[in-house]
């Protein structure tokens, strides 16, 4: 698998690097060689300046503890409408296809697609849908050995109806991401949260599970980011206690805070709401506006959208853009670098059908990002 190392510069540098553990299950050991300057294992890595003149690879010792994504994993059922049928109202598709999603799984994918160390942490049932997910995660680079296979519940599914100007609109039905989850996670699970570089959660898994997650991260000093996509029901205080980073749209903050969020200045009262209740930083996905990072104390910082050739389908696109800016910070990038890593990702992802399948590829969002 080849991963990336971004230099604090304000270049973007390619790395190749080992590749990750074999995906046999729950045979990981994440403390050998551990680097005793920062805690986390070194890997051996080639740093490649993605200039026109290339020069020879460098070789070089880098630390890069992974992303680790806690979170769920649906078969997404697209169907192709021309319109939302109206209540009491039979429509036809004009097509349908079942493809692997699930924001967990989706940021997971995106993570692995930009070939930085992944793993992800989730369930899925004993059945077609969960060897559709495991398939498509494991294509995408991502290390499956935390991955549990429940029998008790099916895998999580979403029905996607997707309209021709790309927007979509989502039901999700729980399944084993709801479902048969352990009181107490093992330790082999939340070890596999202390050794990452950054943990990714999201609400379509149990709050009860992210809470845990979150304070073994904490317990380390592993940043938290929570993308607050998922159930409508009330964030647990004890949850945004441990968390870094709060990432919503639009309208999940408008349903945290009970506050309007219809313009920028609406906005920025309802993140500081966040501020009160201890979130810290708060990244606000504004859609067609882009972006902004909110920094209690600190001077907010904007990223407006990177146009995209043609918008297909939406599908994804906020998983993405959490997802590559979890890499990029990470990877040691500035809050500001990687707000524009994770736009031309995003933009990326809009262009192809489908979550999964619409994760761009690390080469790609660089080439986006030299040619802007």
């Amino acid at each position: 698998m080849r991963g990336i190392a971004i230099s604090p510069s304000n270049h973007w540098y390619l790395q190749t690097q080992n590749t990750l553990p074999s995906q046999t299950k729950r045979t990981v050991n994440l403390n050998l060689n551990i680097n005793p300057s920062n805690g986390r294992h070194p890997l051996l890595s080639f740093a490649i300046n993605p200039s026109k003149t290339q020069t020879p690879p460098i070789l070089s010792t880098t630390s890069s503890p992974p992303l680790v994504v806690f979170g769920s994993a649906n078969a997404d059922i697209y169907v192709e409408i021309d319109r939302l049928p109206k209540e009491g109202e039979t429509i036809s598709a004009n097509t349908g296809q079942t493809l692997a999603g699930g924001k967990g799984a989706n940021q997971a994918a995106c993570g692995g697609k930009l070939s930085y160390p992944t793993y992800f942490v989730g369930q899925v049932g004993e059945d077609a849908h969960g060897k559709l997910i495991a398939e498509a995660l494991e294509n995408g680079g991502v290390c499956l050995d935390f991955l549990n296979t429940v029998p008790a519940a099916p895998t999580g599914h979403a029905v996607v109806m997707l309209q021709p100007d790309g927007q979509n609109s989502i039901i999700i039905v729980g399944g084993a991401n709801m479902n048969c989850w352990p009181d107490t996670l093992s330790e082999e699970d939340l070890d596999v949260v202390r050794n990452a570089g950054i943990v990714l959660l999201q609400r379509e898994i149990p709050d009860s599970v992210n809470i845990q997650v979150a304070k073994a991260a904490r317990s380390n000093g592993v940043p938290v980011i929570l993308d607050a996509g998922g159930m409508d029901a009330p964030f647990p205080q004890e949850l945004l206690n441990f968390i870094d980073i709060l990432s919503p749209n639009e309208s999940e903050l408008g349903r945290l805070t009970g506050m309007e969020t219809e313009s920028f200045e609406q906005i920025t009262q309802a993140v500081v709401k966040c501020h009160k209740m201890g979130v810290k930083q708060v990244l606000v996905k504004l859609g067609a506006k882009g972006s902004a990072l909110f920094i209690e104390g600190e001077e907010t910082i904007k990223q407006p959208i990177i146009s995209a050739a043609k918008v297909l389908d939406t599908t994804g696109a906020g998983d993405t853009f959490t997802a590559a800016f979890a890499v990029a910070l990470v990877e040691g990038k500035s809050r500001k670098e990687c707000l524009k890593f994770a736009a031309a990702a995003a933009s990326l992802c809009v262009q192809v059908k489908g979550a999964i399948p619409s994760m761009p590829d690390r080469k790609s969002v660089l080439e986006l990002l030299h040619s802007l």
